[in-house]
């Protein structure tokens, strides 16, 4: 990578949660070392099971982490956006990962080798921090996503993981607000640990009621107020 494009890449790369609290000289030399990776709609950045010999975060598109059960049904654990990490397991030692790492649209990422960014968290004790912060934060989600999948109904995680999308990638349209990725039915239903046909029947239910409209891979929420009482259990008045 060329000493400009370092520079600029540090410099927008400041505020992602692993960097924060490092100078822009510090961030510079990481940058460096890093390489670039794309992925087409569709394709993947590494498969469950595979070697863990890369770390990445992602700068731009939105990436699918999903995860297979023993028998043999997915599970969408995640859907994230630039900024976010992924594929840190090889770091910490870990020599597969357990998940796979779907781009659900045209999506970039940079990426270090695995033992490149072990020495990094070994010699950056800023970063070091910064990383046990994100993986705290991730077993706190993945915990309270646990208990509302065994304690809640599931109109109210459908509508708690539509909220969701919408505060990590919503944009204003004129219709309301539109989640801004390709997301599907059966997606939302991997999210939530239901099927697909509750997920339809439920969107089905809500688009005759006005709260949301929904098409192929595109969901907007048209009024948002009401998704939240029901991810809220807030009874009808």
């Amino acid at each position: 990578m060329a000493v400009q494009d370092v520079a600029e890449t540090a410099r927008r790369l400041l505020h992602v949660p692993l960097f924060e609290g490092l100078s822009l000289d510090t961030l510079a030399q990481i940058v460096s070392l890093s390489y670039p990776k794309q992925a087409n709609a569709g394709d993947f950045f590494f498969n469950e099971g595979d070697q863990a010999n890369e770390f990445f975060v992602l700068t731009a598109g939105r990436v699918k982490l999903t995860q297979l059960t023993p028998d043999g049904q997915q599970i969408v654990l995640r859907l994230i956006g630039p900024g976010d990490a992924f594929g840190g397991v090889g770091a910490f030692g870990d020599p597969t990962y357990p998940i796979t790492a779907e781009a659900a649209e045209t999506a970039s990422a940079l990426a270090w080798n695995s033992a490149t960014m072990r020495q990094l968290l070994e010699t950056q004790n800023q970063m070091a921090l910064n990383a046990l912060r994100f993986v705290a934060n991730r077993y706190h989600d993945l915990q309270r996503r646990y208990r509302q999948a065994m304690t809640e109904r599931v109109e109210r995680r459908v509508a708690r993981a539509l909220l969701r999308l919408v505060h990590e990638a919503g944009r204003q349209v004129d219709k309301g607000v539109e989640i801004d990725f390709p997301i599907s039915r059966q997606d939302i239903a991997e999210m939530t640990g239901t099927t697909l046909f509750t997920v339809s029947r439920l969107l089905s239910a809500w688009e005759e009621r006005g709260i949301v409209k929904s098409g192929r891979q595109q969901i907007v929420l048209t009024k948002p107020h009401a998704l939240v009482a029901i991810a809220e259990d807030i009874p009808d008045r």
